[in-house]
């Protein structure tokens, strides 16, 4: 087995340089690391310089993530000997997000369409804090449990051709976490959630290619939350075309 393993890293020192260049790193081989601790022995022992984000190193805050391979990974989550028969490892920012720093991005247009989505519960007649909470079965939390799992890691994004192309595209986690609360018992907001996605920027923009689901950590399926909203989308039409006709007859 080999003692030291190779890692190619993408570089962008604003100051320094006009375009991102590539710079590879010696690091040693630990069959119990995965791909983070290696970004993080570079950061420690060899260049102090090297500029990426972190958090948890639990799969749970979604701050690591980049592209791997040309594939967006979370880099907490993925043991660097999956990597060994291919190195030198190639590791740069998450694709179709501008660059700040090195593997840092921008998380603005991101985090503008998030929250475009309001994902977070809408009551259209709030009951006093006295008359206790809004209770909820546990079938009930099944409905939308998968759908809340987003860690906001940006993954998706980086796997979509269609935010490639079409930067305006609302995207894949923030029509997920929109269907989450959607299906949240305790949720009136569909149809404010509707208004904003029922346009070619939000869910209709979506060719259904299906990466976005296939890179997700935390199988959440935003693929699938697409086209579960699409359908509602379509029977409000269809609703909207029949019960006046039916209503008449």
């Amino acid at each position: 087995m080999a003692e030291t393993i190779k890692l190619t890293v993408s570089r962008y020192r604003p100051e320094e340089e006009s375009e991102p260049t590539f710079q590879t790193y010696d690091v040693p081989y630990n069959k119990e690391w995965v791909i983070l601790d290696a970004l993080n022995y570079v950061k420690d022992q060899l260049d102090g310089t090297l500029t990426f984000r972190w958090s948890c190193r639990m799969g749970v805050c979604g701050s690591c993530g980049m592209m791997v391979n040309g594939t967006p990974t979370l880099t907490c989550a993925v043991p660097l000997s999956d990597y060994v028969s291919s190195e030198p490892i190639r590791i740069e920012p998450l694709q179709f997000f501008p660059i700040i720093r090195d593997l840092v991005v921008d998380m603005n247009s991101f985090l503008g369409k998030l929250s475009s989505v309001k994902p977070w519960i809408i009551r259209d007649d709030e009951k006093p804090p006295v008359e206790g909470e809004y209770r909820q079965t546990p079938a009930e939390l099944d409905v939308y449990k998968q759908f809340s799992m987003c860690i906001n890691c940006m993954l998706c994004y980086s796997a979509c051709p269609v935010v490639g192309l079409e930067p305006e595209f609302t995207g894949p986690a923030a029509i997920a976490l929109a269907q989450r609360y959607n299906l949240d018992s305790r949720d009136q907001g569909a149809a404010e959630r509707m208004a904003v996605l029922n346009e070619h920027e939000g869910m209709w923009g979506c060719t259904f290619v299906g990466e976005c689901t296939n890179v997700c950590p935390k199988n959440v399926d935003p693929a699938g939350a697409i086209q579960l909203y699409k359908m509602a989308s379509a029977t409000d039409w269809f609703k909207s075309v029949l019960l006046p006709w039916g209503s008449k007859k």
